[in-house]
């Protein structure tokens, strides 16, 4: 490559399309659970979804995948979906959703710059719930740097944020 690039600052990434092997079992969770709307579908195998009316923010298909089993966790492949919700309050409102739900998360962290929740699909897809503290309150090294980090979350705290 003959020169440097660098992405505009404004990009972001606009959606996450995942093979799942149950159509109906994904949009429950997705929709069901999590509260996507359905924007659209194609047949039987595919529906699009979104949060606020975007065409779609995560596509659900079975084209190569109806009734397979879950990719394995020590091949390569996508880490988890990262869901960004606006503020703390979205986050606990979602975390209480999932415990009254009695939804396994998979862990909790908080990473400075943000709090996470993290659990799994009906597929094994990992799937990240967050919210980012606001830029101004995000650590830094002694460098300038961001200091990310991975700590325990405080759950009963967030927790208190819904409330």
């Amino acid at each position: 490559m003959s020169e440097d690039y660098t992405v505009p600052s404004q990009t972001s990434i606009g959606h996450v399309h995942l093979k799942v092997s149950d159509l109906q079992r994904s949009l429950d969770f997705y929709c069901g659970l999590l509260g996507f709307e359905i924007t659209t579908t194609y047949g039987d195998g595919a529906a699009f979804i979104s949060a606020g009316g975007y065409h779609h923010h995560i596509g659900l298909n079975t084209w190569h995948s109806k009734d397979g089993p879950p990719a394995p966790k020590n091949s390569a492949g996508l880490f988890h979906t990262a869901i960004r919700y606006p503020d703390r309050k979205d986050l606990a409102e979602i975390l209480q959703r999932l415990l009254d739900e009695e939804y396994p998360l998979t862990g909790t962290s908080d990473h400075g710059v943000s709090e996470a929740l993290y659990l799994d699909d009906p597929d094994n897809n990992g799937v990240e719930l967050y919210w980012d503290r606001p830029k101004e309150q995000w650590p830094h090294h002694e460098d300038g740097s961001i200091n990310m980090y991975t700590r325990p979350l405080d759950i009963e705290d967030l927790l208190t944020e819904g409330k």
